[in-house]
């Protein structure tokens, strides 16, 4: 049985009186010593309080796809098949400079989960530069079937949840296809082909912060070579960076961030929800535990010391002291090329803030990337 859907839910939903009922019937007939009667009822109490908690996680599970599967959920999944040594030119490792990666042809499938749309594929990948293995899911535009558009090439957002987050959060929690699809639609957004890879990578206690870490993870190369790699591969996705952005919330934005301004030569836009810049915000980041390495996964270190202004738009918003004084803080630092538009927020550390954003925050994006030609 998934742990999302409404299967599960129903069964936490009836065993919260089923517990009650039981504990009501069999309260006064236990019998023997006083100790072994009081150590009954007690197991009875902590009986229906355990069905409650249960019924409780699963509906805000279910509301905010924290966790996507029992695997996420227990941390018995982890995805880092191996730890090789990450090309920095996005080549094959050990080979020349000039050599490519294979190319990856993957089978795609319905997600299979009923919180998220029917017309969002998912497919998993084998990251041959990463050696990270884990699921990607893609939603493709309405125009991208049309006749009219069978030549063109699509831009494309790559979409980080937090942490702990599964790679369905985007579409859904935030509903962010059926949000942006009537918008695209009438002209209002471009037509991004939208993909969310798994960056939950190693257990439910360890984020990898989306950086490379020598014999731990290379959470860098997967998010921005692998799986760019293979969505160019199989669909008809357009390869220049300027056609790529990245977007995230919460530790997601933090990586979004992180990566447009560490990698403008692959992403032109970078969108943080209430992300941070300091990895320590988050305690189970790996990038939080070393310092050097904490300094150097700060987006706002990345900017201040890059040998030139890179091109790229980045959108922060964030509450004070939620995200939006780090946003104010790149915003101070950036030079041209380099643009940061920054919007306060009120409101939770939610998707119910974050999902009504969406159709402005992509109109932005628009302007940034607009429809192919």
């Amino acid at each position: 049985m998934q742990l999302t859907g409404q299967p599960f839910l129903i069964l936490t939903i009836i065993l919260v009186p089923v517990s009650i009922v039981l504990a009501l019937l069999l309260w006064g007939r236990v019998r023997g010593p006083k100790p072994v009667q009081l150590l009954s009822r007690l197991v009875m109490i902590l009986f229906c309080q355990a069905t409650a908690v249960t019924m409780v996680f699963v509906m805000v599970n279910n509301a905010n796809l924290i966790y996507g599967s029992w695997s996420d959920l227990l941390g018995s999944d982890s995805h880092v098949r191996a730890v090789p040594d990450p090309p920095a030119d996005g080549g094959q490792p050990g080979a020349g400079n000039d050599a490519k990666p294979a190319k990856v042809l993957q089978q795609f499938k319905g997600v299979g989960d009923p919180l998220v749309p029917s017309d969002v594929q998912t497919t998993d990948l084998r990251g041959q530069l990463s050696g990270v293995d884990g699921e990607v899911n893609v939603w493709l535009p309405p125009q991208y079937n049309d006749p009219a558009w069978k030549d063109k090439k699509f831009p494309v957002v790559e979409l980080l949840p937090g942490f702990p987050g599964s790679s369905k959060t985007w579409f859904g929690t935030l509903k962010v296809s059926d949000q942006l699809k009537p918008l695209m639609q009438s002209g209002q957004v471009t037509p991004f082909i939208l993909i969310s890879p798994r960056t939950q990578l190693i257990s439910t206690t360890v984020d990898t912060g989306c950086a490379n870490i020598p014999g731990k993870v290379n959470a860098d190369t997967w998010i921005s070579q692998d799986v760019p790699n293979m969505i160019i591969d199989n669909f008809r996705a357009d390869p220049s960076p300027a056609a790529w952005a990245v977007a995230g919330y919460s530790a997601g934005g933090h990586c979004a961030d992180r990566m447009a301004l560490l990698h403008p030569d692959r992403y032109r836009a970078g969108i943080s929800l209430s992300g941070y810049s300091d990895p320590g915000a988050e305690e189970l980041a790996l990038t939080a535990k070393d310092p050097k390495l904490r300094q150097t996964s700060n987006p706002l270190y990345i900017l201040q010391h890059a040998a030139t202004p890179p091109k790229v738009a980045l959108f922060q918003s964030g509450n004070k002291g939620d995200g939006y004084e780090d946003g104010q803080a790149l915003a101070a630092a950036a030079k041209a090329p380099t643009t940061v538009t920054v919007q306060e927020t009120n409101g939770p550390h939610t998707p119910s803030v974050w999902r009504p954003m969406l159709p402005g925050v992509f109109k932005w994006l628009s302007a940034i990337i607009p429809a192919p030609h």
